[in-house]
């Protein structure tokens, strides 16, 4: 499967191979007006990537050719922790709420988890397409911050996640996840926004009691 760095790559260098042959062809007889224009062909094909990258793949048209799956929003998260989880004395044994914010374009993507104790950024997020299915996986790794007050019973963690999905918009995502403090278990997520702006665990929580 062709990385995004790679099709960027790729079609960087078609752009400026093309532009290339086009100055050739143009610097042997044509007019003017014509060379002026085709001058700005670069500066006008970066600002397509840029439209792109950040909308365009979305639109219904261009999103049914690219394929690409949208998980942009805020969803409501449930973590459910396997029984053998080395979960400390006090610590919440599940159900947990959580809420994921994911922001994305094209080739980026972004997220944040929270909970009501804790927050988690992850990192290397990649969108993997496993067979012809229409299945996907969302993966990545990520870090666990506290809260200072539960620091002392809950200290900092990474883990791993991955999540199943399915469709060019989905809806609900199924999953794992796994940490280095010996935790595990299943996590099911539900979209409740496209907004991404929720900066505190009770702000989705509000938003989350609002939506329909």
């Amino acid at each position: 499967m062709t990385s995004p760095a790679q099709s960027i790559r790729w079609g960087a260098a078609a752009s400026s191979t093309i532009y290339g042959v086009l100055l050739y062809v143009l610097g042997l007889r044509p007019d003017q007006e014509l060379k002026y224009a085709f001058a700005y062909v670069p500066t006008a094909l970066g600002y397509l990537i840029l439209v792109f990258d950040k909308w365009a793949w979305r639109w219904p048209g261009v999103h049914r050719i690219t394929g690409h799956p949208r998980l942009d929003g805020t969803w409501r998260a449930t973590l459910t922790p396997n029984a053998e989880s080395h979960i400390p004395t006090g610590g919440n044994r599940g159900p947990i709420r959580a809420y994921l914010t994911v922001e994305q374009s094209y080739w980026t993507l972004h997220a944040t988890l929270r909970t009501a104790e804790s927050s988690s950024r992850p990192s290397n997020a990649t969108i993997q397409k496993t067979d012809g299915s229409g299945i996907s996986e969302l993966r990545f790794l990520y870090e666990n911050v506290p809260q200072v007050a539960h620091q002392q019973r809950s200290p900092r963690h990474t883990g791993v996640c991955g999540l199943s999905l399915a469709g060019r918009t989905p809806s609900a995502l199924t999953g794992r996840y796994y940490t280095d403090r010996f935790t595990a278990g299943d996590m099911e997520l539900v979209l409740i926004s496209r907004v991404t702006d929720y900066s505190t665990f009770a702000q989705a929580t509000a938003a989350d009691a609002t939506a329909p």
